[in-house]
């Protein structure tokens, strides 16, 4: 029976899974944005969120708790150093799925996913500012006043030259 076994166990076996998850979330860290299938990314997630949050407490516990999920040492010191401070006020959803279309090979659904502090594009919008908006008004013309066609100028006839 299958009873709470919810996650995704991704067609591999307990410990290539956790290899699979600790290598990608090394991946993460340090490129601050991987390109993956969309399944392998929501395990990421579930895996990778947790450790980020453990980041946010600098002790030594917490660095040797992430150490022996990740096995590198530039990936803890990293996280532990740069991504902690820029997610200290946050408190939870430290990554970003975002959807790129299919695989041409075998049609698998492709994403990005990525550390929310980090995309330089959606952090410059946002310091612009929100957007003034515009109101939608209707262009149709209304039905009391029916719309009358101006006439159109006739082009003027090319005058015959003025015999003098």
């Amino acid at each position: 029976m299958r009873h709470n076994k919810k996650f995704n166990h991704l067609g591999r076996k307990k410990a290539h899974r956790d290899a699979m998850l600790a290598n990608m979330t090394i991946s993460l860290i340090m490129h601050k944005r991987i390109f993956t299938t969309l399944a392998k990314a929501k395990a990421l997630r579930m895996y990778a969120e947790p450790l980020i949050n453990r980041s946010k407490e600098d002790t030594m516990t917490n660095r040797r708790l992430v150490f022996s999920y990740l096995q590198n040492k530039y990936a803890v010191s990293e996280l532990f150093r740069e991504i902690s401070q820029k997610i200290a006020d946050r408190p939870g959803g430290y990554t970003r799925i975002l959807k790129t279309g299919n695989r041409l090979g075998d049609n698998a659904q492709m994403c990005f996913i990525e550390l929310v502090d980090y995309n330089e594009a959606l952090l410059a919008a946002k310091a612009e500012g929100p957007k003034k908006s515009k109101t939608r008004r209707s262009r149709k013309k209304s039905a009391a006043a029916p719309a009358v066609e101006a006439p159109v100028a006739e082009a003027p006839a090319e005058e015959a030259p003025a015999a003098e």
